[in-house]
């Protein structure tokens, strides 16, 4: 498949975004590195690629599009505001990724979408959108909330430290779940012994101690109740169309109230993806979605995906990613904001078959 084929498809896509109002930006395909590393911390670096100028200093090559157009709209944009664009993305394989290694995704094209509003029906909107135009393709349409998963976390009976361990892994399954184990047993005893040896390193001895300090505060910690665990195995094992979904949740949500917030909103975005001519029945609901497939979403999620291709990462992913404004917001300023990306190189080969 030719790149002018797969630029081809895009040029649709973007024509079809800027129909539904959307203003074409083209972020830069170098980024500063130090937003990313904000952002994400040291494990960014397993997945982007990364150089050094010598004016610039570090800079990553472009892992995705939302980053810097929320940036750019954080700068100085109004609300509400459509986006959308065109372009390569570059991404290493993640060590921690659980689906086989692809070369479809290192360097790939994306065509997305970005709306940033105060609109309850935001969500639905843009799933719509996506759905309608990935009709004629047969695409598997999924979608999940990352917010019962955080919920979920915030309710745990664990220490603020064990916590927050876990929401940020939370992305990570395979993370998440050796520390949802280890956080399920006795804490290991640990001993530092002391050295009269100078210090090294590249971290500061205060860090360390503070370090050091957490691990020996970790040992008092008791092990978290099987039937917490038991309780997210159930979670995370809801997957069905979202009606029946939704009764599962809320059969869960008689033992865990925590939950009960998301849901509501789960009901009520059901609702309005009816009024625009989704059939809640024909779409899957998946608990555990963007626990497994994505980063940075703290809302809805989506992904479309083809059927009889399981090698194949989606065709299109999506989602709410309220947080992320306000981290690169000015003064934490936060914008709802929700959008998802269409892979046109995917979709080429799906019109070739």
């Amino acid at each position: 498949m030719s790149k002018r084929d797969k630029q081809a498809v895009g040029q649709r896509f973007l024509s079809a975004f800027r129909g539904a109002g959307a203003v074409e930006v083209a972020p830069d395909i170098l980024l500063p590195a130090d937003t990313l590393l904000d952002l994400y911390g040291e494990d960014i670096r397993a997945r982007a690629y990364t150089s050094t100028d010598p004016l610039r200093g570090e800079v990553m090559l472009r892992p995705d599009f939302t980053v810097p157009v929320v940036q750019m709209h954080m700068a100085g944009g109004a609300e509400p505001a459509r986006y959308c664009y065109l372009g390569e993305v570059f991404r290493k394989q993640d060590p921690g990724e659980e689906r086989p290694a692809n070369p479809r995704d290192n360097e790939y094209l994306q065509a997305g979408f970005e709306l940033f509003a105060h609109d309850r029906q935001a969500d639905a909107e843009v799933f719509a959108l996506f759905h309608r135009l990935l009709a004629p393709y047969g695409l598997r349409a999924v979608t999940g909330d990352m917010g019962l998963v955080m919920n979920a976390v915030r309710a745990l009976p664990l220490s603020d430290a064990r916590r927050e361990a876990l929401l940020h892994h939370v992305w990570r399954p395979g993370r998440f779940g050796r520390l949802l184990e280890r956080f399920s047993r006795p804490a290991a005893p640990r001993t530092f012994a002391k050295s009269a040896a100078p210090w090294a390193g590249l971290r500061s001895e205060a860090e360390m101690k503070r370090r050091m300090a957490r691990l020996i505060a970790d040992q008092k910690a008791a092990p978290l109740d099987p039937v917490w665990t038991a309780r997210l195995d159930r979670l995370f094992s809801i997957s069905a169309p979202i009606p029946d979904a939704l009764a599962q949740l809320s059969d869960l949500a008689r033992e865990w109230p925590d939950l009960e917030p998301v849901i509501g909103r789960v009901g009520e975005r059901s609702g309005m993806l009816s009024d625009l001519g989704v059939a809640p029945e024909a779409v899957l609901f998946d608990a555990s979605h963007g626990h497994r497939t994505m980063e940075y979403y703290d809302g809805f999620t989506f992904s479309f995906l083809a059927q009889g291709r399981a090698d194949w990462p989606p065709v299109a992913t999506g989602g709410r990613y309220d947080a992320l404004t306000a981290v690169l917001g000015r003064g934490g300023r936060a914008i709802p904001a929700v959008g998802g990306i269409i892979r046109p190189g995917l979709i080429a080969e799906l019109e070739a078959a």
